[in-house]
């Protein structure tokens, strides 16, 4: 109930996303169905069925590649502060969102199942009606229930199960944690948190001597955990200031004992934990990236040597199918880190305002638009391979074939829209901020161009370079 009334409450552009889910998933139950209904037609031919099986993983991955983004920004199963008071916590979104996910999918699935049987002619009474093949309807012969009701719950179970993996609450990473070694710089072993450079010296904490030897919380400026400064405000046992009068001042006992660094005194307010950083997880699947990535053009220039070109009527063999795979997960493995190193780019050689905004967004945004760029450069590979191997006779693509190529690339471009949305609405506060400081509007849409400028030079060479080398083996 919840989700159907966060649901019917939502905003116009949320429902405008969760209806491209629902379209999505029409368009991939219709690709679905139709390929049950030609291996209901081809008893003889299994395989050519199971292959036209195959070639819809793409327009499911992409279904649920978008159906993952639509869920990310949705603004009615954010967490906020306070909502676990009422029940609402992080555990309890995730699966409002898997449930709203799953219930835009199940609507687009319905919809596919009543425009096949339309097509047939099973809801009119009629011959069979459309563009659609007749060995892909399967007319006049039954349909199996658990085939169809199999299929159609596929899109809504992957979407809805990817969705509560990408939303799925997170334990917090710890803080800090002592260094498992004595001495500085952890002598006896590295612990999690490290000391910085420089940090031993800062701010002058090695140029005023303690006033004994025995007390470690009395003297100079110490440097806490992470580089956070303690000065000898907060310090519990401060130094006995020395008289400028010529009189001799008679020093209060030193305790024996060193006196523990935890301890304050009621004025003095302990210092709050300092925040983990958070490591630099844009650039840490870039060689994994590119591993898959060669990997797949290994494979795909493997199996397409050894088997013949594939002619206009027929589809490309089972590995290079597979080849394509790899290099798409390559290529969408590989977008974060590119879009990062975009930013660094950007930045190097003297940078001026307009560019040093441009790569620090750039590095921001990259974990939010890097992964559809990437997408979106496969898809972009893989229509000029189709168009390279087929452009003898010209691409003898029928409704199905069309269909599924509008699907794959409508998804992958209303992710990357999806996403730069979310990134802008994300950085508001920040252009807020930019524009009360004085900033002109014209520097903000500069930096803008600057950006889409310096991502098109770094993926436009490397998709034209995929797509060369992946259809280098088919066209022989």
């Amino acid at each position: 109930m919840l989700a159907l009334r966060l649901t019917r409450t939502a905003h116009l552009a949320v429902h405008l996303r969760r209806l491209l889910v629902a379209v999505a998933s029409a368009g991939t139950g219709f690709l679905l169905l139709s390929a049950l209904g030609y291996a209901l037609s081809h008893p003889d031919t299994p395989g050519a069925a199971a292959l036209r099986l195959a070639w819809c993983a793409a327009p499911l991955a992409a279904a649920v590649h978008l159906a993952v983004t639509v869920a990310r920004t949705d603004p009615g199963t954010r967490p906020r502060s306070g909502l676990s008071a009422i029940g609402l916590g992080p555990g309890r979104l995730m699966a409002v969102s898997a449930t709203t996910t799953a219930l835009a999918a199940a609507l687009g699935s319905v919809a596919a199942l009543f425009l096949y049987l339309h097509l047939r002619g099973n809801l009119t009474g009629g011959p069979p009606s459309g563009r659609v093949a007749a060995d892909a309807l399967a007319v006049g012969q039954s349909l199996p229930a658990p085939a169809v009701l199999t299929l159609l719950v596929l899109v809504p179970a992957l979407a809805s199960a990817a969705v509560a993996q990408a939303l799925r609450p997170r334990d917090p990473r710890p803080t800090t944690t002592a260094p498992r070694g004595y001495g500085r710089f952890g002598a006896y072993g590295w612990g999690k948190t490290r000391e910085t450079f420089g940090a031993y010296g800062r701010f002058g904490s090695r140029t005023t001597a303690a006033p004994a030897a025995g007390s470690r919380a009395a003297g100079a400026a110490r440097v806490g955990a992470g580089g956070a400064l303690r000065t000898q405000a907060s310090d519990p046992h401060p130094p006995t200031p020395t008289p400028t009068d010529g009189t001799t001042q008679t020093l209060d006992a030193v305790p024996s004992h060193p006196t523990d660094v935890t301890t304050q005194t009621p004025d003095a307010q302990p210092e709050p934990a300092p925040e983990p950083t958070p490591r630099p997880q844009n650039t840490t699947t870039l060689p994994w990236g590119i591993a898959v990535l060669a990997a797949g053009l290994t494979v795909e220039t493997y199996t397409g040597n050894a088997s013949p070109a594939p002619t206009p009527g027929t589809a490309p063999s089972a590995g290079v199918l597979i080849g394509w795979a790899l290099t798409a997960l390559g290529l969408a493995l590989a977008g974060p880190g590119l879009t990062h190193l975009c930013g660094r780019l950007l930045q190097a050689a003297r940078p001026g305002a307009l560019r040093l905004l441009a790569g620090r967004v750039l590095m921001e945004e990259s974990h939010r638009i890097g992964r559809p760029l990437g997408v979106v450069a496969a898809v972009a590979a893989a229509a000029y391979v189709a168009a390279t191997v087929y452009d003898g006779d010209g691409p003898a693509f029928g409704p199905l074939a069309t269909l599924g190529a509008l699907l794959v690339a409508g998804c992958t471009v209303a992710t990357l829209l999806t996403a730069a949305v979310a990134a802008k609405h994300a950085r508001a506060d920040t252009t807020d901020a930019l524009l009360r400081l004085g900033a002109p509007r014209a520097t903000l849409r500069g930096a803008a161009a600057v950006r889409a400028a310096a991502l098109l030079a770094l993926f436009g060479p490397l998709t034209l370079v995929v797509a060369v080398l992946a259809a280098l083996p088919l066209d022989h």
